[in-house]
């Protein structure tokens, strides 16, 4: 029956138009996996000389370290509706180490829930021990994490200010570790650390998270840093030169990555990026996938709203050819789950089919070209594992998973991606974290999930079936990528559905903490 259908004329349209965009889509996507290859080189190639530049400087800056010299800094602590975690970060950022009457601490505070009394509470008991904290409210969110920045920015004390979300504990010595790099180079607009994790053993999916996030900060972050390429602050657990804040326009809130967005504009501006791989701040993960969804749907749509506005001026600046490619890959890398989506739907039929139609060599290469995209995300993760922690071999189990998760995501984040490309608007929508406290004092909170788990779970099905025809006829090769495609898109649009039903019944009861 098949040979018969793609033997006729309307058939053998059909089949190569399908043929000619899957191959389209798996050589963009091989281009965004083949640049994980090329961070690892860049990593590699200069890993030991930056290492050793660093602590050189260190060692030399202690030598002749005064406190004296010490710059007024000020720490913004942007916060909204954070009752579970607040008083935790507050607190942490207070015992830094750092002379008092030279650290300001500015609680930028747009709660609109029992949040604002804790940290009264808690700054009003810091303030009795002699630290400089000041409890800002501005009574709308207006501009949302930008807007309260931006508002702190031009009532702040400081020269350099730092920033922590409100699920960081950064340690005692992070001052120590990162403010003396600003007198390491004139230029330097912001010094970024690595991302830590504190609850990255809670689940899977944290799990998950926390490998993912490694190797964007472990391999790519310092890539681009050591590398003179644009390198995008984090939006938090690091610190800003204020001077270049103002140089280059200041907090904007018309993307929703205001980091990423003022990150590029300052390097436009002849500013330039520092990392400090060395330097970790601890944070917790969403630890459920409702909250997952919404950090990856603010990242990606975030993403794409600062590659419209800037890779335009990326473009004609002076920069060099290579340093131009990686922005236009770092501003649209989200742009690849679209591709899998595409890839998701089409590569049941294409590669089934292409068995019958394309002579060996070109199934080979178009299988090969599928294969290479999909395992080079995870010789990056891998990597990422072995060049931070000792006992690294263990997270190789989780590597199908963490597949199955980010192919799961790919229906969210291509929502994101469409409705940046067609300027449409959403609001800032934080993270729900957990907190540390005991299992009975926590506020649960809540995101309603959008519907499109449907689609989620629909995607899940038709992988899950492409997956025994797989069998059935003895295509393992193809069956196990149909394999992820269900395991990945069920659960995540399964515990999409799950979790809405709770937000539902949280929100139908009057007594209700949800929002």
């Amino acid at each position: 029956m098949i040979q018969e259908f793609i033997s006729t004329f309307p058939g053998n349209v059909i089949f190569y138009i399908m043929v000619f965009v899957y191959l389209i889509c798996s050589l963009i996507l091989f281009v965004y996996a083949a640049n994980c290859y090329l961070m690892v080189y860049l990593f590699n190639r200069r890993r030991n000389a930056e290492n050793k530049r660093n602590r050189n400087f260190l060692n030399k800056y202690s030598e002749s370290f005064d406190a004296a010299d010490l710059p007024v800094l000020t720490t913004q602590l942007p916060v909204y509706n954070e009752k579970n975690v607040v008083k935790r970060l507050i607190e942490a950022v207070a015992a830094i180490d750092y002379p008092r009457e030279k650290h300001e601490i500015q609680v930028l505070d747009d709660s609109t829930d029992d949040t604002s009394p804790v940290i009264s509470e808690t700054v009003n008991k810091l303030k009795s021990e002699g630290v400089d904290i000041v409890h800002i409210q501005r009574g709308t969110r207006e501009g949302f994490k930008a807007g309260a920045l931006e508002h702190g920015l031009e009532i702040s004390k400081g020269d350099f200010l730092a920033i922590f979300d409100a699920d960081f504990v950064p340690g005692r010595d992070f001052f120590k570790k990162t403010v003396p790099f600003f007198n390491s180079h004139e230029k330097y607009a912001a010094v970024q650390a690595r991302w830590g994790h504190l609850n990255d053993r809670y689940s899977w999916l944290t799990t998950a998270q926390a490998i993912g996030l490694d190797a964007h900060f472990a391999v790519e972050q310092s890539a681009r840093a050591w590398n003179d390429l644009y390198m995008n602050f984090n939006g938090t657990a690091g610190i800003w030169r204020k001077e270049a804040i103002i140089d280059a326009g200041g907090w904007q809130s018309d993307t929703l990555t205001e980091d990423m967005d003022l990150s590029y504009r300052t390097q436009l501006a002849g500013w330039k990026m520092k990392f400090v791989f060395n330097v970790c701040a601890p944070a917790e993960l969403p630890s459920n996938v409702t909250a997952f969804k919404s950090q990856q749907y603010r990242w990606a749509k975030g993403s794409t709203q600062t590659a419209i506005k800037l890779l335009g001026r990326i473009l004609k600046s002076d920069d060099s050819l290579l340093k131009k490619f990686e922005a236009f890959l770092h501003l649209t890398h989200y742009a690849i789950h679209p591709l899998i989506l595409i890839l998701a739907a089409m590569a049941m039929p294409v590669l089934f089919l292409s068995s019958y139609m394309l002579p060996v060599w070109a199934w080979c290469l178009l299988a090969g070209i599928f294969f290479i995209s999909t395992i080079a995300p995870s010789s990056l993760y891998l990597f990422a594992q072995k060049v931070i922690y000792k006992k690294w071999l263990k997270r190789i189990l989780y590597m199908p998973w963490l597949m199955c998760v980010g192919v799961g995501i790919a229906v969210n984040n291509s929502k994101a991606v469409f409705e940046a490309l067609l300027g449409i608007k959403s609001p800032f929508v934080r993270t729900p974290k957990l907190g540390d406290s005991p299992t009975g004092s926590k506020k649960k909170y809540f995101i309603k999930s959008f519907p499109i788990f449907w689609f989620e779970i629909i995607f899940g099905i038709y992988g899950a079936a492409a997956f025994v025809i797989c069998l059935n006829s003895h295509r393992l090769f193809i069956g196990y990528f149909m394999l992820v495609y269900a395991v990945g898109f069920l659960y995540i649009g399964i515990s999409s559905l799950l979790e809405n039903r709770k937000f539902k019944i949280s929100n139908s009861c009057p007594a209700s903490a949800a929002i």
